[in-house]
């Protein structure tokens, strides 16, 4: 074992060695996370609808925990497919206005799983160079061709989907937001090129699900191109605050990945609670409260990057609640997060090789939860420490 002792020692001195830190939430205070014995603002999570501590979730899964149980018991294919599944894959079917529906335990396994269901040797995928790491494991698991197109550039995509204009199979796959980067995807061009050269299309609508469209279908339907895309992904561990992934499409397509995908067939099923939890979000998704939650986050998103954006920092494009502060070098970012913990504010340093080498950030996620003047007072307090470390001209 001592070689691992070196490489974390390597690691450590760039700045790029990882530890686990204890968080807990702060019970009827969504929005804020409790380290040790202070109450931070988070501004590094995932719960873009402030959905985690909803009391209709949180009762519905109580209720299905004491009638279901603690586990599922089986894969979905012996004895494991709780009727829970069922109910929530015919409420997405029918809030995707899609032919059918699959739930996995997590975006993970989805990716990883439906990508090598989909092609092997032979086959070619084209993926974005900031696609998320499950992408591009599912790639490698599948051990199809991985061509990677530069970030967001229909050019370099095209130039490869000509290169292997004959493979036998074509996929291309994408992010819908960009995790790391809060930007979007062409999935108009997107669809264009995969009609020109008789590709499949995969989008990843992990952290666009809940966020876009009238009823939070996603970016895809928010811009009138959900029918042209073969594969929709998602995951219900973001705007809806609980667990879990699906997938939709047509009816021909789910039943070819129930019997293909190896993490639906080898796992063990998701919580039948969990599956009761995520469709009591699904049902506040699609409300008024679902739209109003998403109205607050994006004006309130949109307000937040801007104010960064016009005080000097480099801060990422887009109209996501993903809001990127590049600070470059992976110090700095240590440094930057540590300065904001003791103002109050819980904002992870992101370092290579999750971004690449040189753009180590500060990553901004915000909640419906998140009032104006939190924000507000937030962004003072960035900019105060970004003149501080030097990131800001004083």
């Amino acid at each position: 074992m001592k070689w691992m002792e070196q490489e974390l020692e390597k690691l450590a001195g760039q700045a790029l060695e990882r530890s686990l830190r204890d968080c807990a939430a702060v019970y009827g205070r969504a929005g804020y996370v409790l380290r040790g014995d202070r109450t931070l603002l988070n501004l590094s999570s995932n719960d873009y609808l402030g959905l985690a501590q909803h009391p209709a979730i949180a009762e519905a899964m109580r209720d299905a925990l004491l009638s279901e149980g603690a586990g599922a018991g089986a894969s979905r294919l012996v004895t494991g497919s709780r009727s829970a599944f069922h109910r929530l894959e015919e409420s997405l079917a029918s809030w995707q206005q899609c032919g059918s529906a699959l739930v996995f335990a997590n975006g993970y396994m989805a990716n990883s799983g439906v990508i090598s269901a989909l092609v092997g040797r032979g086959d070619v995928v084209f993926s974005d160079r900031l696609n998320h790491a499950s992408i591009v494991d599912g790639i490698t698991l599948s051990r199809a061709e991985h061509a990677r197109y530069r970030h967001n550039n229909m050019n370099d995509l095209e130039r490869l989907l000509d290169k292997h204009r004959d493979a036998r199979r074509k996929l291309i796959v994408t992010d819908t937001i960009f995790s790391m980067d809060g930007d979007s995807a062409p999935i108009a061009e997107l669809v264009r090129l995969k009609r020109e050269y008789g590709a499949m299309l995969m989008v990843d609508e992990a952290h666009s699900g809940g966020v876009y469209g009238e009823q939070g279908e996603g970016l895809c339907r928010a811009l009138g191109v959900q029918d042209d895309v073969d594969v929709h992904m998602g995951t219900f561990s973001k705007a809806f605050g609980v667990y879990g992934a699906y997938v939709y499409g047509s009816e021909t397509l789910i039943r070819w990945l129930t019997n293909k995908v190896r993490p639906l067939i080898y796992s063990t099923a998701m919580p039948p609670a969990v599956a009761a939890g995520v469709l009591a979000a699904l049902e506040i998704v699609q409300s008024a409260d679902g739209e109003n939650r998403r109205r607050r986050l994006l004006a309130a998103s949109s307000r937040f990057r801007s104010t960064l954006a016009e005080a000097g920092f480099r801060v990422g494009e887009g109209d996501s609640p993903i809001v990127p502060l590049i600070v470059g070098d992976n110090v700095t970012a240590l440094r930057f997060s540590s300065a904001l913990e003791t103002e109050g504010i819980a904002a992870v340093a992101i370092r290579p090789p999750t971004v690449p080498a040189g753009t180590a950030r500060i990553r901004f996620s915000l909640s419906a939860a998140h009032t104006d003047e939190e924000l507000a007072d937030a962004a003072l307090r960035i900019c105060g420490i970004g003149q501080e470390l030097g990131v800001l001209p004083r």
